[in-house]
């Protein structure tokens, strides 16, 4: 019932005009006093909004609210035929989906939300999720050969997100392996995949993707590495309906691709966009640390590192890449 209400309110709210306190609590059926609190609530996920005497609440700037209609209208566009769930207020759009299996997600099912409660990344860590500032989108994929058909998969989808923002955004990014993308050395976006082995030769993934948009100052204060957004890298600002069908059509792409052939048609467009490509780079695993010269990727998904004139594979888990 909370969540529903704090939905209508923000829908109510969202062209940015005024709206008065006492007109909001008849229409919701509400005290005043609740709409007070529910408004310091929605203040606190991220909304900017402010109140005038005698006039009421507003957004300080309206806000284009992500449409499952004008999605699915994209994608057909775009001659893809996923199902996507637009949700207002998620714990987490990769828990969503996981959630739902085996049996109740369609392969290239997408979840969208507006704002995370429990928004994470790679290693934990938890991702900044303000509400509809950012995409936060996640994308069921089978993996019908099992979990060895997950290795590079991070990559493939970094690769996609790259294309889409190079070719339809004019941006040249960078990829950091094994799943962040990079604008002028700041992070962009981060990409999460989770697993689940039903059997040996049958498998799930659950492609995370959180990619900033229009970074609110109250979020950025709290962020703790560069950071960049695509209303500052493009001067303007974005259609998250457009950016989001675009994004599944070319992460789709990539993964059909990557089903029928594995990484290898695809790593020499890493290499174009590796970030630390031929630079020397420090391979952090717990409290050992391995330092090299970045040398891309091989076909299988995993680093290679050229460490004292050799070359060698570093693959996935629980490390961390940085530069030296």
């Amino acid at each position: 019932m909370v969540k529903i209400l704090r939905e209508q309110l923000i829908r109510k709210l969202s062209q940015g005009r005024f709206i008065s306190g006492q007109l909001l609590a008849d229409e919701l059926a509400v005290s005043r006093a609740a709409i007070s609190k529910h408004i310091k609530v929605l203040n606190d996920m991220g909304l900017d909004i402010f109140s005038v005497k005698g006039k009421g609440y507003r957004l300080a700037n309206p806000i284009t609210l992500l449409d499952e209609q004008q999605l699915s209208h994209k994608l057909l566009q775009l001659k893809c035929d996923n199902r996507v769930d637009v949700h207002t207020i998620i714990d987490s759009t990769n828990s969503y989906l996981m959630r739902r299996l085996p049996n109740n997600v369609l392969n290239g099912q997408a979840c969208i939300a507006e704002y995370q409660s429990a928004g994470r990344g790679r290693r934990g860590k938890q991702w900044q999720s303000p509400f509809g500032s950012h995409l936060y989108l996640s994308l069921y994929w089978q993996l019908n050969q099992g979990l060895s058909a997950a290795m590079g998969l991070s990559l493939a989808v970094g690769i996609a997100v790259s294309e889409v923002l190079a070719n339809d955004y004019a941006m040249d990014v960078q990829l950091k392996w094994p799943n962040d993308i990079y604008y002028q050395g700041r992070k962009l976006a981060g990409i999460l995949i989770e697993l689940d082995a039903q059997s040996e030769d049958s498998a799930h993934s659950v492609i995370g993707l959180g990619l900033n948009v229009h970074m609110p100052k109250h979020s950025a204060e709290e962020i703790d590495q560069p950071w960049a957004d695509l209303t500052q890298a493009l001067g303007e600002g974005v259609d998250r309906n457009i950016l989001a069908a675009k994004l599944i059509a070319g992460i789709m792409n990539k993964l059909e691709l990557h089903q029928q052939f594995g990484l290898a048609p695809m790593v020499t467009d890493w290499r174009k966009r590796d970030f630390f490509y031929n630079k020397p780079v420090r391979l952090i695993t717990g409290s050992k640390e391995v330092r090299g010269t970045c040398q891309g990727i091989n076909n299988k998904g995993a680093l290679l590192m050229d460490v004292d004139g050799i070359t060698q594979p570093f693959y996935g888990g629980e490390i961390s890449l940085r530069g030296a």
